[in-house]
């Protein structure tokens, strides 16, 4: 074969395949035109597909971040310290569904004594939400984060420095002390551990609950009795990653 003839025979070939492809194309294009449901099912099906991904991508974020997640030095937590299951709660004191699933999370513990609530202070909405994380890491070298952290979420208004330092007014607190607690470098490091777990998670809007390794995001109207099916569930078949 000659090099003319070659090259003949690859444009010929490259030809043909181009006229098949269209032809295929043009076939595909009226079919689905006929069928549009399909598009609806394909994207159905994409949409799970990458659900399924990212979960199985924050499970094994989840596991490999386990000891900062639950048993972190740098957070607080309220009820059972030794609690068979532990709800992480990552929120924002100015975020409204944070504040209206505050009841909820409070209902959780007081019905049952063998879970452990820890509290991962996420400020994603401005310098008053960073001000008022700091004023209740602040608070529990006082030994009131509780306190303080139901009184932010409760009291009505943006909460913010003054907020903070008003409530640890009425509270009792030191209040230059508080102040100085507010810019230490362990307060720092403890909203520093969270930023960068949230990062890990892709976590984008607060409130978001790990229930050992499950997860509820957002508040949802019956989000007291997903907390309840969901600590059952790991009760009962424990975490699929490390918690």
């Amino acid at each position: 074969m000659t090099l003319k003839t070659g090259l003949t025979t690859a444009l010929v070939a490259a030809v043909v395949a181009a006229i098949v492809s269209a032809g295929t194309l043009v076939i595909l294009w009226h079919y689905l035109t006929k069928n549009p449901e399909i598009l609806v099912e394909m994207r159905a099906e994409l949409n799970k597909r990458q659900q399924e991904e990212r979960a199985a991508q924050r499970q094994k974020a989840i596991s490999d971040n386990a000891d900062a997640v639950y048993r972190s030095d740098k957070s607080h937590f309220v009820g059972n310290p030794n609690g068979d299951v532990t709800v992480v709660e990552f929120f924002d004191y100015n975020c409204g569904y944070c504040r209206r699933a505050m009841p909820d999370v409070a209902k959780l513990l007081e019905n049952d004594d063998k879970v452990k609530v820890v509290f991962k202070e996420l400020p994603i909405f401005g310098d008053d939400s960073a001000d008022a994380a700091k004023g209740a890491l602040a608070a529990a070298k006082q030994d009131k984060y509780f306190e303080m952290h139901q009184k932010l979420l409760s009291n009505p208004g943006k909460a913010n420095k003054d907020k903070v330092l008003s409530i640890a007014e009425a509270m009792g607190l030191d209040l230059s002390r508080l102040e100085k607690d507010m810019e230490s470098e362990d307060v720092q490091a403890a909203l520093e551990e969270v930023r960068g777990l949230a990062q890990k998670f892709g976590i984008r809007g607060t409130p978001m609950y790990l229930i050992g390794d499950r997860i509820i995001g957002g508040a949802p109207e019956d989000l007291y009795d997903q907390l309840v099916e969901k600590v059952a569930e790991v009760r009962e078949q424990g975490c699929k990653a490390t918690c």
